[in-house]
């Protein structure tokens, strides 16, 4: 029974990440057509990702009154209802107001289905998860391009995704019954968690070790995003490339994201979570200083995969090592604020360092990424030495 659940997680997984890239590969097309500035759609992102970190922070209080299924099922509907509400608006005000559902949906799914994958199945399945992720939003562009190229305008690659999010949604409510049977555990048969109250945020910043994961979350996303937002920009400020040609070789970055969580599956049969988290940050380490050696722009596309294969098995190795650091009854709101954290690193630094590239210059990336690995890799040990107890 577990095995059909889970294939059906699989599917949620690439379905969730389809609309994800959809508002970058679209917005040129849309500000024209809308009659606003090109930089209004950061107001579109910062709406969507304040509702993601409100809804991630009451995702533990929401999986626990009903249950993992439920909130999964509703939250893709309504995701879904505001994608279609993006191919029928025709202002930017309208956008704005459904990016209001569109961020609650969003962060609710995200944190309650990895907690239940964190919880009920092996560390392997988090990594080829986020991959299938990974495969999801790489698709999300072409099914845009192809409504943008095919004439039928923006509205309709939304409304594209918006069709595909509600047959996931019709999917998960006929498997509701499953969620509460057979899973894969890490040690045999598990039972459900969770009957507890819910926590308070009060509550979860003083359980040992929380602040540092929190940081480390925020720090992980803050460099993912910054990475993947200004590789571009980097290659041609820095090197020298054509716009053009630097937008299809920073591609390489989200490459190596998607690669290294299909191999990191395999690695994780080998070595446990700690290690797996500490094997990225030694890669991306390499990556940033590939980035800084002055040998031309062969040596930065280097470190742009390096970087991208670093990342790969972080954010699934914490997600996964969640309930053994904290406990399963404490995973779910743990995850949760993890989550939220993650999302006020991916809106807040990215654009922290375009003020950066502005006022002095883009050529400092890689300096800002080593900063922010510095700060990972230190809360994360401090993390792990509370924990334990050192």
């Amino acid at each position: 029974m577990f095995q059909l659940l889970l294939a059906i997680i699989y599917l949620a997984f690439i379905s969730l990440g389809l609309p994800d890239s959809l508002l970058g590969s679209a917005w040129p097309a849309m500000y024209q057509e809308l009659s606003v500035p090109v930089s209004y759609v950061g107001g579109i992102s910062m709406i969507i990702g304040i509702g993601t970190v409100v809804s991630s922070l009451q995702s533990d209080r929401l999986t626990k009154k009903f249950g993992t299924g439920r909130v999964t099922a509703f939250s893709v509907l309504m995701t879904a209802t505001a994608l279609f509400g993006f191919s029928i608006s025709h202002s930017y005000m309208a956008l704005c107001l459904w990016a209001i559902p569109y961020g609650l949906g969003a962060g609710s799914v995200d944190a309650s289905l990895n907690n239940y994958v964190a919880l009920h199945y092996k560390s392997r399945h988090m990594s080829w998860l986020h991959c299938m992720w990974g495969i999801g939003a790489s698709l999300g562009p072409y099914v845009m391009g192809y409504a943008l190229s095919g004439g039928q305008g923006w509205n309709m690659g939304y409304r594209y995704i918006s069709i595909l999010q509600m047959a996931l949604t019709a999917i998960l409510l006929i498997s509701l019954p499953l969620w509460s049977r057979g899973r894969e555990s890490k040690s045999g048969p598990t039972h459900s968690v969770g009957c507890d109250k819910p926590l308070s945020l009060r509550e979860i910043l003083h359980i040992s070790g929380a602040k540092e994961v929190m940081v480390a979350f925020f720090c992980y996303c803050a460099l993912e995003q910054t990475a993947g937002l200004w590789a571009s920009s980097y290659l041609v400020l820095s090197h020298g490339l054509s716009a053009d040609t630097a937008a299809g070789l920073a591609s390489l970055f989200f490459v190596g994201i998607t690669t290294g969580r299909a191999l990191s599956g395999f690695l994780t049969l080998r070595f446990h979570d700690t290690q797996m988290i500490r094997l990225g940050q030694g890669i991306i380490l390499s990556g940033i200083i590939f980035l800084i050696l002055p040998v031309g722009s062969g040596s930065a596309l280097t470190g742009l995969v390096l970087i991208g294969l670093g990342c790969a098995p972080v954010y699934p190795s914490i997600i996964h090592s969640t309930p053994e650091h904290f406990g399963a009854e404490k995973s779910q709101a743990m995850i949760g604020v993890q989550m939220a954290s993650a999302y006020v690193g991916t809106c807040l630094m990215p654009p922290v360092f375009g003020l950066i590239a502005n006022q002095i210059g883009a050529g400092l990336l890689p300096l800002y990424l080593l900063l922010i690995l510095a700060l990972m890799v230190f809360v994360h040990e401090k993390m792990l030495k509370k924990i334990k107890g050192i």
